[in-house]
């Protein structure tokens, strides 16, 4: 085992920490909310780098997974099953501990699952539902792959707005917060504010580690080689549609778990976040941290989902992401933070200034040489 891939993750939690410590002398913890819930984003686009850099699959349909885990999570956890608290597998629950009693808004008793089974619920129906539409459109390839998945998007978008189940247009609230252990929970409450931001930094480092290990493995190797060319990687024994099914289903487990601890963070989710406009800004934050790096997604992740968050673009949000895909796919289609992209730009100013002398003016062009009249003599 390679040891010194994972000093960029040690390097990361250090940064995370000196962030907060700077946040906290600076008495600005406020923010923390905003890098939270950017980190919980941040989940989708690390398992969408994966697809997209790595496999060559673009999904125009993530935002749904995402959808998928929050608001199956947020069913369970707040739907009612006190009429049914007397039946044996209800009784059962409450025993073990899988169905928990609480008090809703109105101070009502309620009976809901706990979020340790909604967590499980969401991501296993998020893995299902991921192998169900995996198996047809992934013998797709380019834009009808892109379509595919785009119309999968829809479809969830559709059915949140049009279910009573999940609030329609007004959402689900009152989601209970997401007890973990030692009294730490999921939860944005101001006085839990330090203890989420550290809760959020560990699943994703978690999550990148995982990244990490699979990249560096054989069946990262395959990916690599299906994403360069599939003929010549079905021809050397590779079972491309497994490959492609697996980091598939992987990375819409991710963005389902995403959903999930948004949800419980925020006490609710709305219809938004199954936008198809969600899908195209984390194609988009990917392709400007590289389609295959990693970390590059993951900084630009953040950075830019915590700037939509603190309202910096204002009415503004969808459109800066979409002029942003258009500006990478035409101007560094590698992605802005790989090294690769920026050697290339230096070299192109290297020429560009060989080319020209900036110091001196250019020299004027010289005069033609004047025309002597001929003189025809008879």
């Amino acid at each position: 085992m390679r040891l010194g891939r994972y000093v960029p993750v040690l390097i990361a939690a250090a940064a995370a920490v000196g962030l907060q410590q700077a946040l906290a002398w600076r008495e600005a913890t406020h923010y923390l909310t905003q890098i939270t819930m950017a980190a919980y984003y941040a989940l989708v686009v690390i398992g969408l780098c994966l697809l997209m850099g790595y496999a060559g699959q673009v999904s125009l349909g993530h935002a749904g997974f995402f959808a998928i885990g929050g608001y199956t999570s947020a069913v369970l956890t707040t739907y009612n099953l006190m009429a049914w608290r007397d039946t044996p597998l209800i009784a059962a629950g409450r025993r073990l501990g899988l169905v928990l009693q609480r008090q809703d808004l109105y101070g009502a008793d309620i009976l809901s699952f706990s979020p340790w089974v909604a967590l499980l619920i969401a991501l296993l129906a998020a893995a299902l539902i991921a192998v169900l539409i995996g198996l047809p459109i992934l013998r797709l390839r380019g834009h009808y792959l892109a379509m595919a998945t785009l119309g999968f998007g829809l479809i969830i978008d559709r059915i949140v707005l049009g279910t009573p189940l999940f609030g329609q247009a007004d959402g689900i609230s009152n989601v209970p917060p997401f007890g973990l252990f030692a009294g730490l929970e999921v939860n944005g409450r101001a006085m839990f504010r330090v203890s989420n931001y550290y809760i959020a930094t560990a699943l994703v480092l978690g999550a990148m580690v995982l990244a990490i290990n699979l990249v560096h493995s054989r069946v990262g190797r395959a990916l690599r080689s299906i994403h360069q060319n599939e003929e010549a990687a079905h021809s050397l024994g590779i079972d491309i549609y497994r490959y492609k099914l697996a980091v598939f289903v992987l990375s819409a487990v991710l963005a389902a778990a995403g959903g999930v601890f948004l949800t419980h963070y925020n006490a609710s989710i709305g219809p938004s976040e199954a936008t198809v406009m969600k899908s195209v800004r984390y194609v988009a934050i990917v392709a400007i941290g590289g389609m295959a790096n990693l970390w590059g997604a993951l900084v630009m992740g953040v950075v830019l989902n915590f700037l939509s968050l603190r309202g910096v673009f204002g009415t503004y949000d969808d459109a800066v992401f979409g002029l942003i895909l258009v500006a990478i796919m035409v101007l560094a289609p590698e992605g802005l933070l790989r090294p690769s992209t920026w050697r290339r730009m230096m070299s192109q100013v290297r020429q560009t200034m060989s080319r020209r002398d900036f110091r001196k003016p250019a020299p004027s062009p010289a005069a033609p040489p004047p025309v002597e009249a001929k003189v025809h003599r008879e």
